[in-house]
Formats: structure tokens, C-alpha cells, sequence
């Protein structure tokens, strides 16, 4: 079975054209035209996405049981559950079920769209599928873990740790509730749909998707039947378009009403243009490097230490990254509880040199440094090879699509890579785990962590640490925990955490109600109209 709405098929030849259109006057003023680097997606079905840009994706076209929504972002939010009822010492939430929804395709929400959506994302298991697992599910037990009945869900756990972690797990993107049975209805070779749900959508949110050809257009189409309410524009198309200048050059001449990834210089370039306004949004994303412990080079810890004296953080805070980053040395986002704030990093390269010196490090030392081939990884990427050449480190620099690179980086086939992270669901156990726990460090154990893509396992105190600041029921002893992590990676860690990021959005004066949250989980069209 194979689902397109009707008003998707009418627009096709308008958007189609609209996506290669050279030049236009100005866009219509029912839709939202995006430019956008979306050449980061790998996936678009909920079970599998990991990118940024399907994250925004999901979120404009699926929903959890709970949520955090463009109403407040900081806020969880009933989604598609009116209430939940939360038993702590049997370790259980039941979950009470709207009963005025409908999916996509026309077919209604029952409970059995609940178990069956984790149980796709537990049997795939793809790269977030660990998250999930936080709550000791799997493939096997979800179906004992989660039950249905009539209009109630009720959902169990393993483990020591709050009912309001679960509750964040349940409100993170492969906790998305699809349409199950439109998913098995177009299952080949044993895949739950995922072939089909890679080009096709099967949510309850605001939007369906009309068209997507990766790497080139996406477009959404608005759902009139939404239960939160019909979103206020009619369809977003977010056009792929890499490079910074040519987003500034198509929002100025009227051909998209928003550019999504100007440079500071494009940003500062629109200065004195009436017609366009800039909006800033700090965001939870920290940008680092790192260095694969299975390339032998680079399994010395006083290389670790010595690149951290190696970046020009506050050079490259203040050129060519002004306004879209501040220096950030930890893998908690500055601006949430448990966030460790000191830098005690600067640009220090005789340091570094006698660091190595010490350590006995053979020199020179030459490392391929895998990055997106986009603004600003490339000029950090540039900036990163000027600094560490004097040291006798060279970097050479491989450029390549987001998917590129990203897939490169599970596959654990490169030696340096420049990227960043966002949590996975806001609690700092999402990013604890990512950058200070590693269970099984073989080739065959995936995880979608740091630690595991850099082949690096952490000293065993380090990971009973993290399991016992997941466990720890008070907040101010639990926050503590987590800033002593971050220490400890600062001080040996295989990364080198530079930045975290502040997203600046430019668009047409006549668009309001985006919004942005701090990460791409928040990232709202629904509110958007046109003035």
C-alpha cells in the first residue's frame, strides 16, 4: 500500500518547478520557501534518523506520547496522551490516549500503533535505537515492557533512575508514534516499511510530506485534520542549497523567504536590508574533534593533551564564527543544570610542543581530517591545520556531504573527525553517555556514541561513574556528578570539545512565528504565517 495525499499530487508540478526555479519575484504567499543545507540526511524514518535535518524533519511530521511543542519548547508537553499517571516503586506510567486522532493516511491512533512504532525502531535497530534501550528494552521484551488496552498505554522500565528521565526518553525522536499498520502494509523483505518510510510519511503532525529527493528538496504539505490545530501555512519547501552566499543572494532577491545556514559575514552582509531580519537562537549543539584510537598515531593521551593548546578558540570565536559560537570545553551545553562552564583552554602552542616533547610523540605527525564540506566546518577545518602545523601535527583535510562524513564516522574508517553533537533528549545523561561511557568497545557492539565511534574505551571508573549519575535521585548531587564527568574528560578524553553552537536564522520581515529551539528537535514550522 502506498499512500499520497491528493492535494500532494496537485502541488507537485507548481513545487517541482519552484524548487529550480532561477529567480522569482517573490515567493507565494501561502507556502514557506527554505534554504537549507539538508545534505546531512542519511535517513528519514523516525526508527533510523540521526541527523539534524531529519530531526526537524520528525518533528514537523510525527509526534510522541509527550512532547516538548512551539508553544514552549522548555515545557513537556501532553502530545499524543492527554495524561499519564507515573507509579515510581513499580517502575510504570500509564499513558491515556487521544482519541481524536488520526494518522495520515486516515487510519486512527490506537495503542497498538504505540508498541508497534518501538518495536520497529528495537527490530531495526539503527543508530538511535540505544536510546530506547536506556529503559532496558529490546527487541524481545518490548511487548511484555509495553502494553495496550482500549485507550490506555502503559509502559514499564528497568533500571534505577527518575521517572522524569523515562519521560524525557518517551519525548525523544525514536519514541515518535507512527502508523504501524501503513508501515506493514509496505514492509519488503523483512525491512517494517522502512524502504517505504524513507520516502513517504506516516505520522499524526502538523505536516505530511509531499516530496523528497535527497540531497535537492523537501517539501511539506500541511495537515488540515491536525489534532493540535491546521498549521497556519499551507506547505514548507526547503530547497537544498549548500553554500552560504548563494542562501544570502536567493532571501535578498525574494526566491526563499529564509536562509537557515548564513556565515557571520552573509549575516553582517545583511545589515541595512529593511526588508530582512536576522533571529538568534542558542542552541544545545557542541562542535569538537577527535581522534579514532584505532589508528595507532593516535592513541597517545599526551596527543589529546596537547591539541587542546592547539586551537585558536578565541580566533576563530571572533573572526570567522562571530555570533554562531562561544568557546565551550565540556560536552554539557552551557544554559541547563549539570552544565560545567569553565574554559581552561587557550591557544598555547609552545605548551603543546613541550607536552609532546615530554611525552616522547614521533613528529612529524601527519592525520586525515574527515569534515563537511560546508560553512563553518570547512574554515574550522582550516583554522585547526594552521595552528597545529608549528607543532608538527598536520591535518589533511577531507571534505565530504554530511551523510559522507557521518556515515564514515559509524563506520569508524576515519582518523580525525571535526563534528558536533546535540543531546539526544534534554537530561545530561544523553550526552554523558555519549562522550564518558563505552559498554563494549568491538567492532560488532554499534552504539551511537563518541566513545564507540572513536574505538575508545573509558577508564572503568569513569563508566561506573556515568551509570551511577544516571541512578542518583537528587537533582544538586546528580548535577555535580555530571560537572566532575566533564572534568575528567577534559583532563583525557580523545576529543577536544571547542564550541558550542548559537543558530541565527535570517528571514523575510514579513514571516512570522518560526520557531527555533535549542536543538533540531524544536525546530517548529506549524506557527508560521505570512504577513
Amino acid at each position: 500500500m502506498t499512500y499520497v495525499p491528493t492535494f500532494a499530487k496537485a502541488l507537485a508540478v507548481s513545487l517541482i518547478a519552484l524548487s529550480s526555479a532561477p529567480a522569482m519575484a517573490e515567493t507565494p504567499g501561502n507556502a514557506l520557501v527554505v534554504a537549507q543545507n539538508i545534505d546531512d540526511i542519511v535517513t528519514i524514518d523516525p526508527a533510523s534518523a540521526y541527523e539534524f535535518s531529519s530531526g526537524e524533519y520528525v518533528t514537523n511530521t510525527y509526534d510522541q506520547l509527550v512532547q516538548y511543542d512551539a508553544t514552549d519548547t522548555t515545557t513537556l508537553a501532553p502530545g499524543l496522551a492527554t495524561s499519564w499517571e507515573i507509579d515510581a516503586g513499580a517502575k510504570t506510567v500509564t499513558f491515556t490516549l487521544r482519541d481524536d486522532v488520526t494518522f495520515h493516511s486516515g487510519n486512527p491512533l490506537h495503542g497498538a500503533d504505540v508498541v508497534g512504532s518501538w518495536k520497529r525502531v528495537l527490530v531495526l535497530d539503527m543508530a538511535p535505537s540505544f536510546i530506547l534501550k536506556n529503559l532496558g528494552w529490546n527487541a524481545d521484551n518490548i511487548e511484555q515492557m509495553v502494553t495496550a488496552e482500549g485507550n490506555t498505554v502503559t509502559v514499564r522500565w528497568e533500571g534505577d533512575f527518575a521517572p522524569s528521565f523515562v519521560l524525557n526518553v518517551l519525548a525523544s525522536r525514536p519514541a515518535t508514534i507512527v502508523d504501524f499498520e501503513t508501515a506493514m502494509a509496505n514492509e519488503v523483505d523483512g525491512d517494517m516499511g522502512h524502504a517505504w518510510m524513507n520516502r513517504n510519511s506516516a505520522g499524526t503532525g502538523p505536516f505530511t510530506l509531499a516530496r523528497y529527493a535527497p540531497g535537492e528538496v523537501m517539501m511539506l504539505q500541511a495537515n488540515p485534520d491536525y489534532w493540535n490545530g491546521a498549521p497556519k501555512i499551507e506547505r514548507v519547501l526547503i530547497r537544498h542549497v549548500a553554500e552560504a552566499a548563494t542562501q544570502r543572494l536567493l532571501l535578498e532577491s525574494g526566491d526563499v523567504d529564509m536562509a537557515k545556514n548564513l556565515s557571520p559575514d552573509q549575516v553582517e552582509g545583511l545589515s541595512g536590508n529593511d526588508d530582512v531580519k536576522v533571529e538568534t537562537y542558542p542552541q544545545t549543539a557542541v562542535h569538537w574533534f577527535s581522534f579514532n584510537q584505532k589508528y595507532e598515531p593516535l592513541t597517545n593521551p599526551a596527543l589529546w593533551e596537547a591539541s587542546r593548546y592547539l586551537v585558536d578558540y578565541e580566533g576563530m570565536a571572533n573572526s570567522f564564527l562571530k555570533g554562531q559560537m562561544e568557546v565551550h570545553q565540556a560536552f554539557w551545553p552551557e544554559g541547563f543544570p549539570g552544565a560545567l562552564t569553565d574554559t581552561p583552554f587557550t591557544y598555547d602552542p609552545e605548551k603543546a610542543k613541550s607536552i609532546l616533547e615530554d611525552a616522547g610523540v614521533e613528529l612529524p605527525l601527519s592525520i586525515e581530517l574527515d569534515v563537511i564540506n560546508a560553512t563553518p566546518f570547512t574554515d574550522m577545518a582550516a583554522s585547526l591545520q594552521q595552528t597545529f602545523a608549528p607543532a608538527g601535527i598536520n591535518f589533511e583535510i577531507l571534505p565530504g556531504t554530511g551523510a559522507q562524513v557521518i556515515t564514515k564516522y559509524r563506520a569508524r574508517t576515519h582518523q580525525g573527525m571535526l563534528l558536533y553533537w546535540g543531546p539526544d533528549f534534554m537530561d545530561p545523561h544523553s550526552n554523558a553517555k555519549a562522550f564518558a561511557y563505552n559498554a563494549d568497545n568491538s567492532d560488532d557492539s554499534y552504539v551511537s556514541t563518541t566513545t564507540w565511534r572513536n574505538a575508545w574505551m573509558p577508564p572503568a571508573e569513569i563508566n561506573e561513574k556515568t551509570k551511577a549519575a544516571l541512578a542518583e535521585q537528587d537533582p544538586e548531587t546528580r548535577n555535580q556528578m555530571y560537572v566532575e564527568l566533564q572534568q575528567a574528560m577534559q583532563e583525557e578524553a580523545p576529543f577536544v570539545i571547542m564550541f558550542q553552537a548559537i543558530k541565527q536564522v535570517a528571514m523575510a520581515d514579513a514571516v512570522d512565528g518560526f520557531v527555533n529551539g535549542a536543538s533540531s528537535d524544536y525546530v517548529y514550522y506549524r506557527l508560521v504565517e505570512k504577513q
